[in-house]
């Protein structure tokens, strides 16, 4: 058996409950995982609160999209994208999560290096996932001059981190409080509010050449579209809107946008080596225990995480 945090209607966190779940077997390519941090999302909010429908059919609703955790058992063939899965091997798991165990298929489960935190690895690949998907979006390499918005965010600071290890310079916007940290990471800071245009162009005189929006904003959308002269190199994963009227790139789950599901999938190929040799920094900011995981959403929903949220069985 397992205990699983489901959504037994829509609504707010209040809805949150445990549940007994049978585990079952592992079968043919899959594995059984004992889970030891799961990964909060505002997605994860977002599927019971209503935003995508009340199809009372679909309850209790199982949550989470992020785990890490230790093999306890394997079903025949079980190989996942690094290859043979065994008992006792420490992973990262894409699937369901708010659990004390889950069986899920090989191919979701990657290995987690000894150097990474069960924490970090938790919740690493969705937002990291976004970031890989951004930065190739919108081509960022070597030479680029690249302006992050809302870059002390989960996303937006692996954005950052990512594009400073491909050899771009970036400009990253967030609060006066969490510049030391942009400029720890080689993020040049500036902060948002009325001038944001003005100071960008006095740090970057020779032009930006792409942006990444993840604050959704009209400032962000209204700076970007007036410095960066190509609007195939500006993506959005919030202004969903804003990108369909102006001709750039809207990614992920909303309306129009490019899910860009295979990028996002091989993501952890370029992910778990840098935080391995501590050269890509998620923050946590906070944890909370299974059973709280109505807590953990009110916090995250409020907006001001300022980090990754995870949940400890």
């Amino acid at each position: 058996m397992t205990i699983a945090i489901v959504a037994t209607a829509y609504g707010g966190p209040e809805v949150l409950a445990p549940l007994e779940i049978e585990l079952p077997d592992p079968g043919p390519g899959e594995v059984s995982v004992e889970i030891r941090a799961a990964g909060v999302n505002p997605f994860d909010y977002k599927r019971y609160s209503g935003a995508f429908g009340t199809d009372s059919s679909a309850l209790p609703i199982r949550l989470g999209s992020e785990s890490s955790g230790v093999v306890t058992a394997v079903g025949p063939d079980a190989v996942g994208p690094a290859g043979p899965v065994r008992v006792g091997d420490e992973v990262i798991v894409r699937g369901g999560a708010y659990a004390t165990a889950v069986t899920v298929r090989a191919d979701r489960v990657v290995p987690k290096p000894l150097e990474i935190g069960w924490e970090v690895a938790s919740g690493l690949l969705v937002v990291g996932g976004t970031a890989v998907h951004l930065l190739t979006a919108t081509a960022v390499g070597p030479g680029d001059t690249v302006l992050v918005h809302g870059a002390a965010g989960s996303v937006g600071s692996l954005a950052a981190q990512l594009a400073v290890a491909r050899g771009a310079r970036v400009i990253g916007t967030a609060s006066p409080a969490r510049h030391d940290r942009l400029r720890a990471y080689g993020v040049e800071p500036v902060a948002y509010g009325p001038g944001l245009a003005d100071r960008v162009r006095e740090l970057a005189p020779r032009g930006v050449s792409a942006a990444i929006d993840t604050a959704g904003t009209d400032e962000a959308v209204d700076v970007s579209l007036e410095l960066v002269a190509d609007r195939s190199r500006i993506a959005t994963i919030v202004a969903f809107g804003r990108a369909a009227e102006s001709g750039f790139q809207a990614l992920g789950g909303g309306p129009g946008a490019d899910p860009g599901t295979e990028i996002r999938n091989d993501a952890w190929r370029e992910l778990i080596p840098l935080t391995a040799a501590g050269k890509l920094d998620l923050v946590i900011s906070a944890t909370y225990p299974l059973a709280e995981a109505a807590d953990a959403h009110r916090f995250v929903v409020g907006g001001h995480a300022g980090g990754k949220v995870v949940l400890l069985p």
